[in-house]
């Protein structure tokens, strides 16, 4: 039996849910995005007053798998896989920024592509040390994805958010902390996890519910929507072109 993509546990008063293909280095297919998916319909439904959110291995995820792409766009399916894939990535998103619940990331070594939208929805986000955030759009062709556009711009603001994505610049756990995009870095992460957890589980259930309802109000969430849906189509736009099919040869070779 093949062992599943995303693993459920329990920690403490939180669902742990961890992606589980570390061989891959995490990177995100359509059938990775559907049991995380409904490993978040799942915690909902839970009694669990938090999430947290992992990656097995070495990397929290290395965002959509390129080889995928390649392979869907010789096959003349390029475009009905990228509307798949980015339409899941995308329901993901809004189902975390949605949960009732706080939804804590815990990061290790890279978050690439549009993985990183998995921590820049997350509620509360610990970094290990090593950690850093990438987009690589630049140097495959994609357009980005994730909410590097609908969602990145309103936490550290417009041209930061731009000037990351012109220069494929590489950021930091320590860099993440100071843009706000992490709220812990620690090599005892679990640690911290812990400490969160025992504060949340102090909290009444209804008063986390409301603070992230206000936060999230219903025009963020359609913003946020929105913003999604101009990536989906952008990305889907540009996955034909050959230009990226230039990019994903380019960044495959590199790394047979």
């Amino acid at each position: 039996m093949n062992a599943p993509l995303v693993t459920i546990s329990r920690r403490a008063c939180a669902l742990q849910l961890e992606i589980n293909r570390a061989a891959r280095s995490n990177a995100l297919t359509d059938e990775v995005l559907v049991a995380l998916s409904h490993a978040l319909q799942q915690a909902e439904t839970s009694d669990a007053k938090a999430v947290v959110l992992r990656g097995a291995g070495r990397h929290f995820s290395t965002g959509g798998d390129v080889a995928r792409f390649e392979s869907a766009v010789r096959t003349g399916q390029g475009a009905a896989y990228a509307t798949r894939i980015v339409g899941l990535l995308h329901t993901v998103i809004d189902q975390i920024v949605g949960l009732p619940k706080p939804v804590i990331a815990c990061a290790q070594g890279a978050t690439t592509g549009g993985a990183c939208g998995l921590i820049f929805c997350a509620d509360l986000v610990v970094m290990w040390p090593d950690a850093f955030i990438q987009p690589w759009y630049s140097k495959v062709g994609f357009a980005p994805d994730g909410g590097w556009t609908a969602l990145l711009p309103q936490l550290v603001g417009p041209r930061v958010a731009l000037a990351a994505l012109l220069s494929n610049r590489r950021i930091s756990a320590e860099e993440a902390l100071a843009m706000g995009l992490a709220d812990s870095v620690s090599d005892a992460p679990d640690a911290v996890l812990d400490a969160w957890l025992a504060e949340i589980d102090q909290a009444p259930a209804g008063t986390l519910e409301t603070a992230k309802k206000l936060v999230w109000s219903e025009a963020r969430c359609t913003a946020l929507r929105q913003g999604l849906a101009a990536e989906t189509n952008a990305f889907v736009a540009r996955i034909g072109l050959p230009e990226v099919a230039t990019g994903m040869a380019r960044f495959l070779g590199e790394r047979v």
